[in-house]
């Protein structure tokens, strides 16, 4: 293999995953009867370690996250893509137990993880029926509310 032919093969390698992270983070912007929200991302590097995800729960609740990975590049958007795949599963089997949910998130990113990397991360549960958001911050930096 050519040198030329290696550096296509990682521009290829590094589009699909620049790709793939943006399927992790689409444009949102969505109004439902109890709440406006909007999301958008644009990663210095195309690729890294920042996310966000918004996803509808049964009875008018919306989950809400944003987190962000140490580091940079590809290393960063690995350990985000794996904490985001993880708190999707662990919000399934846990519910409501904000806390069980990234005690089971944060023991599989530390099992996984480098000792040298890190994610911090908020994550709430929006009820649309009683306006009311609980929520849990893992190191992630504080929320604010706007009116």
């Amino acid at each position: 293999m050519t040198s030329d032919a290696m550096v296509l093969d990682v521009s290829q390698d590094w589009a699909m995953a620049c790709n793939v992270q943006q399927r992790f983070m689409p444009n949102l912007d969505r109004a439902s009867a109890p709440l406006d929200y909007s999301a958008r991302c644009r990663q210095v590097r195309q690729l890294g370690g920042y996310c966000y995800d918004f996803a509808q729960l049964a009875d008018q609740r919306l989950a809400l996250t944003i987190g962000d990975a140490s580091g940079k590049g590809l290393a960063a958007a690995l350990m985000i893509a794996n904490v985001q795949s993880s708190l999707r599963t662990a919000a399934l089997l846990c519910g409501n137990d904000l806390p069980a949910v990234l005690g089971i998130v944060n023991r599989h990113a530390h099992a996984t993880s480098l000792e040298n990397r890190y994610a911090t991360l908020f994550y709430g549960v929006f009820d649309g029926t009683t306006r009311a958001l609980r929520y849990i911050n893992a190191g992630h930096n504080p929320p604010m509310v706007i009116r």
